[in-house]
């Protein structure tokens, strides 16, 4: 699970402001080594108070860096939005830049390919990413409206903004009228990468989709929270805007949990729905949703974009946790969280609690999904000898909708709201012909099974194995009765003393399933009562 970096929080102020800024970063387009780019500001400061940093635009520029403040001076940079123009404007020239035109682009004008000449040549426009030759520029090209090409519906154009920055002066907020100048099916999207999340592959997309949208759209969660990012969907329409978090489950609970801040503060109506792009270690809740238990680059950036574009809205149910230490006569504040993935005490918690301690002590290390995998696989195999978490149905009382479960001999319990556990494995359905139904993310129930220590995991998630199924219910509660015990929701593990845990429906969350990544029990998950939800 991805780790939530220390983020800029605080509420938008926002009187008036004009922006032009830019960092022109990038891969250079025939596989070079990452050049500095040529970067100019002009950022008031209304702007700074709302993103709380600098923001990074990549506008496809490449300069050395002795040539840097010369290349500010000369190169025009994209736009956020659009100065100096009376009026509300409805549309935009083309914004062409000379050389580094992506590789087998053709030509708008004579369809051959661009950028095949061993030298800076040809241009391209950084809203549509429409190509020219040189020789085919011809100045009608220069003053044509831009389209925005493949993503329109996506790209908050800069023109927007300026209109719906004149509506703030004039305090009217139906910005609904402002939407024609864009398009009918206007779903633009924002990026909110964690680029400390699995992998570390957050930094690189950062540049990718700045590329391809406008920079303000794309967020760095290590320099602003999601709840301050968020607020920009009240400047767009309403039930509209698509979300893309870029990282772990971690991260994308973390993100619905800005988004609930949204619901506190009657801003319902601008909710997002929310897309994933895994990154993280298990991406069971990314897996769930169709989007792939991993993301290692194999996709294109603008794949992904036409994966958002086509994904279909569903509901995912979300879970108050809430954990009331035994004794101390009720002065201790129960502990509560917010569970999107599963809940669980036993070993697979001991195993995530280790792996925790090891990634504070050395964070450098689990750089790498698969480094982060070896880990858990070393203190699983700890746990095979150890038996840590031994006679825990001695130690434990489980209710299911109040009803008390009598419990076999099992060393850990597992409650599940999402289909896909342990980085992969469909821990309910498990192998077999026994006729256990499809778990569901949206039905209001949570599936309980128990296991029998770390190896009877391994050998489910190798489909040796069933888990032993407790049951399903609308309301759950385990009572540790004595000694320490490990417990972990969605990846946040931590050692727990006797207590009640009750856990019951807390909302749902509107999310983006992407058809393309799913397997056949998926289909027959969704397609047997799809339950979604309209633009």
């Amino acid at each position: 699970m991805g780790k939530r970096p220390q983020a800029e929080t605080g509420e938008i102020q926002i009187e008036d402001y004009h922006g032009l800024v830019c960092q022109a970063l990038g891969r250079d387009a025939r596989g070079g080594v990452p050049m500095a780019g040529a970067a100019h500001e002009e950022l008031d400061l209304a702007w700074v108070l709302w993103f709380g940093v600098t923001v990074a635009v990549c506008c496809g520029l490449r300069v050395c860096e002795p040539c840097l403040k010369k290349a500010d001076r000369r190169f025009l940079c994209k736009e956020i939005m659009m100065r100096g123009s009376a009026g509300a404007p409805s549309s935009m020239p083309h914004h062409w830049i000379r050389g580094n035109v992506p590789l087998c682009s053709c030509c708008m004008v004579c369809k051959q390919q661009c950028g095949t000449q061993p030298k800076l040549c040809d241009y391209r426009c950084v809203w549509c990413q429409y190509t020219v030759h040189d020789e085919c520029m011809v100045d009608s090209l220069r003053t044509e409206d831009c389209t925005f090409g493949e993503f329109k519906d996506l790209i908050i154009p800069p023109y927007y903004l300026s209109a719906i920055n004149q509506m703030r002066k004039e305090k009217r907020t139906n910005y609904e009228k402002v939407v024609p100048y864009c398009s009918k099916h206007w779903m633009p999207v924002m990026v909110l990468a964690n680029t400390r999340s699995g992998t570390n592959m957050g930094e690189i997309f950062l540049g990718e989709f700045k590329m391809l949208l406008n920079p303000v759209q794309v967020f760095d969660l290590s320099k602003i929270a999601p709840a301050k990012a968020l607020q920009l969907c009240t400047w767009l329409p309403c039930s509209a805007v698509r979300v893309l978090v870029c990282g772990g489950d971690g991260t994308v609970g973390w993100v619905l949990d800005a988004i609930d801040e949204m619901k506190i503060k009657g801003q319902e109506r601008f909710i997002p729905q929310v897309a994933v792009l895994p990154l993280g270690t298990g991406n069971d809740l990314s897996n769930t949703l169709g989007w792939g238990a991993g993301y290692a680059g194999e996709v294109p950036v603008e794949q992904i974009l036409r994966n958002v574009m086509e994904a279909d809205g569903i509901k995912l149910d979300r879970w108050k946790v809430q954990v009331t230490n035994k004794g101390y006569y009720n002065l201790r504040k129960p502990k509560v969280f917010t569970m999107n993935n599963y809940f669980s005490v036993g070993p697979d918690a001991l195993m995530a609690l280790n792996f925790h301690a090891h990634r504070e002590k050395t964070p450098s290390l689990f750089s790498s999904r698969i480094i982060n995998k070896a880990v858990y696989f070393f203190y699983g195999t700890k746990d095979c000898l150890v038996q840590e978490c031994k006679d825990l149905n001695k130690k434990i009382e489980l209710e299911l909708d109040g009803e008390r479960i009598e419990l076999p001999n099992l060393e850990g319990i597992i409650v599940l709201n999402i289909g896909y556990w342990g980085g992969g494995c469909r821990l309910w359905e498990g192998m077999g012909d026994e006729p256990y139904p499809l778990a569901r993310h949206d039905d209001g129930l949570l599936e309980v099974v128990g296991v029998h220590g770390s190896f009877h995991c391994a050998q489910i998630q190798v489909k040796l194995a069933n888990p032993v199924r407790l049951g399903q219910a609308h309301t759950v509660r385990l009572i540790l009765k004595s000694s320490k015990m490990p417990m972990q929701v969605d990846g946040e593990p931590w050692a727990q003393g006797p207590c009640t845990v009750t856990i019951t429906h807390k909302t749902h969350a509107l999310m983006l399933y992407h058809s393309g990544e799913q397997t056949d029990d998926d289909d027959a998950s969704i397609s047997s009562d799809q339950n979604t939800v309209k633009c």
